[in-house]
């Protein structure tokens, strides 16, 4: 099925590009969401991926990996473009490793999943990158270091400050004084 769906896209018929889209519509929108501040720059960044797909596809072979894969590291450079076009990094460099700050699995439990993107979404936009491509998509420092053309020490800096601002936006958030979680929920 999706040999023959990769093959029609090859010869350019609308139809199985339209069914290609639909079918990772959902999944990509979700990883350009996370890249991305605004909703409607995830879109651009959802559209544009899926151009460079469509033109691209003749490149796909299946022996090499699976088109979701690929798809998705498609859509991971071109919201990391997107983003560059609007960010500068910062140089901040540290001489020895960050620590980690931990979040402890009970508050996380607590949290919806649009939480998690709306306080992700409110780091800086270097950090917020760093996050994504570390935590979410697990690439290492040295990949993201590549990628985004910055040294390996920026990148564990951004990854620690991501995880400290978090936790400074999470863990109020979600152990209010006045306001218990419970009462937050409810009122959704």
């Amino acid at each position: 099925m999706i040999t023959q769906l990769i093959k029609d896209c090859k010869a350019n018929l609308r139809s199985a590009q339209e069914k290609l889209y639909k079918q990772y519509y959902s999944d990509m929108l979700m990883l350009c969401r996370r890249y991305l501040k605004s909703d409607d720059l995830a879109k651009d960044a959802l559209n544009a991926g899926f151009l460079k797909v469509f033109q691209h596809i003749v490149d796909f072979d299946q022996n090499k990996g699976e088109l979701h894969v690929w798809i998705k590291t498609i859509m991971v450079r071109t919201c990391i473009d997107l983003r560059r076009k609007e960010l500068k990094f910062s140089t901040l460099m540290s001489t020895e490793e960050s620590e980690d700050i931990f979040i402890p699995p009970s508050i996380l439990e607590k949290l919806y999943a649009e939480d998690l993107l709306h306080y992700i979404r409110l780091l800086p936009q270097a950090t917020q990158l760093v996050f994504n491509l570390s935590v979410i998509d697990g690439y290492n420092h040295k990949e993201i270091a590549e990628q985004l053309d910055i040294g390996e020490a920026t990148s564990r800096w951004h990854l620690s400050e991501a995880k400290r601002k978090l936790r400074t936006m999470i863990v109020p958030a979600i152990n209010p004084i006045d306001h218990p979680t419970e009462n937050r929920r409810t009122t959704r």
